[in-house]
Parts: structure tokens; C-alpha cells; sequence
């Protein structure tokens, strides 16, 4: 029984499975299919998430898809619904099965995300690191601009390498203005330092938990397969629709 992917998923491998998810609301069939029932072994199983587990099956835990089901409307009615009211989402996966699709999907429908490694203090010590956002905002219009076209070319070279390692860290947040209102996390057990640092600016959450998870302290939990590629694209496309759905109320009620 191969209930997990491997743990480093190619470009291609990835276009291909979002090309291949044409949006609805996934049903429980779909789910089956996309293995979003598997959990982790036995061994490595979290107690706090036995609620959301059907049975034991060759030593790996099955999630009851019905509840599953249950808890990804309800997260993605939550995330539709903050969003409708003006409230940003801040998108964060980082482990290979999850940022490929976090990235595409969130600037698809142009919201901030995180696919690389987390920024510290970025929750925590938002005011410093909003400068450097900044920072990276006028690099770009500068450079956009010409307005560096009167420095010598060796200075243009060391102000791109700059702009570049900016882009690299903060790329993905150049829209978040302000703390989001919901974060939303693909595996916490990864995602350790953005969990802290939400948990200790009271930011809810809402997050994919595989069986292996302590899901104290999430606001919405997902008690889905959170390795299996095809799980996770799933999972995340139907987050960013409801999202979406609700970027487009807030528009028609602003």
C-alpha cells in the first residue's frame, strides 16, 4: 500500500497534476482516489488526531474521509468568509508535494504566500521586516523605471544581486501589507516556526494535519494526507478557490 509520495516531486510532475485537477468541490470518491484517506503509520501517530481516524489498516491509519470532508468545508467556509469581510490569507507550504502549487495557485488569484523557507521574526518582528518588503518594492519599480540607469554598470550589478536576494526571501509576501488575518499551512509538523510565530501573534489557522500532528492551537483543522501529491493539490486548489470566491465578494461589496 503506497500511501505516501516521495518526498521530492519534479516541476513537470507537478504542472501535470494541477492540469489534471479541474475544479469542484472534490467529492468523496475523489478524495478516495486521490488517497487523501492515508495517514502515517502507527508509530508515528499523534493521539490528539485519533478523532479523525476510521481504522487501522497494515499498520497505517486511515482517516474517516466523511470527517474529512466535513472539516475541509468548513475551513474553506471560514477562509471564504474572512476573506469576503477584507481579511488577507497568507499561504505557506514549503515541502516539495505542497510548493510548487502553493506558489502557482496564489499568484493566480494574487495573494501572499511563502513555498521557500519560512521568514523569521515575519509575524514576530513584522515591523523591521516590512521595511526590507518595502525595500524590495522600490528595487523593482526603480528597476522597471530606469531610474538606476545613472549608476555605472557595476553598481546596476551589485543593486540587482541585492533586488534578487530580496526577491528570493520576500517575493511571495510583496502584498501583504499588514499580518494576515488567517494563515493557512500545509503540514505544521514542518512548518514549525510559522506556527509559533502565528500562535504568538493569536493569528487563527487553518491547516492540512496528517495523523502525525498535534493540532492544538489550529483554528480549522484538515485531517487529510498531507505527502501524496495528488492529496495535497487537491486539498490546496480547493483552499485557494474558496479563497478566490471570496476575493471576488469582497470585490462586488466594496
Amino acid at each position: 500500500m503506497a500511501a505516501k509520495a516521495p518526498k521530492t516531486v519534479s516541476k513537470e510532475v507537478v504542472e501535470k497534476a494541477v492540469e489534471n485537477t479541474a475544479y469542484h468541490f472534490p467529492e468523496l470518491k475523489e478524495m478516495l482516489e486521490a488517497g487523501v484517506h492515508f495517514g502515517h503509520s502507527v508509530k508515528r501517530r499523534n493521539p490528539r488526531m485519533d478523532e479523525y481516524v476510521y481504522a487501522v489498516k497494515n499498520g497505517v491509519q486511515i482517516f474517516d474521509l466523511i470527517k474529512t470532508h466535513e472539516k475541509l468545508k468548513e475551513a474553506c467556509d471560514y477562509l471564504k468568509e474572512t476573506v469576503a469581510k477584507g481579511g488577507s490569507v497568507l499561504l505557506v507550504g514549503s515541502k516539495g508535494q505542497a510548493a510548487p502549487t502553493i506558489k502557482a495557485e496564489a499568484e493566480r488569484i494574487g495573494v501572499p504566500y511563502i513555498s521557500t523557507r519560512w521568514i523569521g521574526g515575519l509575524f514576530t518582528n513584522w515591523e523591521m521586516l516590512k521595511g526590507r518588503v518595502n525595500r524590495l518594492i522600490d528595487m523593482r519599480k526603480a528597476f522597471e523605471t530606469g531610474a538606476y540607469s545613472k549608476y555605472t554598470k557595476k553598481e546596476q550589478v551589485v543593486l540587482k544581486k541585492e533586488m534578487d536576494r530580496l526577491d528570493r526571501m520576500y517575493g511571495g509576501v510583496v502584498t501583504l501589507k499588514e499580518l494576515p488575518k488567517v494563515i493557512f499551512i500545509v503540514d505544521p509538523t514542518r512548518e514549525t516556526t510559522s506556527l509559533h510565530e502565528s500562535l504568538l501573534r493569536e493569528i487563527p489557522i487553518v491547516a492540512i494535519c496528517d495523523s502525525n500532528c498535534n493540532p492544538d492551537g489550529i483554528t480549522k483543522v484538515i485531517p487529510a494526507n498531507d505527502d501524496a501529491l495528488k492529496s495535497v493539490v487537491m486539498l490546496v486548489t480547493a483552499v485557494t478557490h474558496a479563497i478566490e470566491e471570496g476575493l471576488q465578494l469582497a470585490k462586488r461589496n466594496a
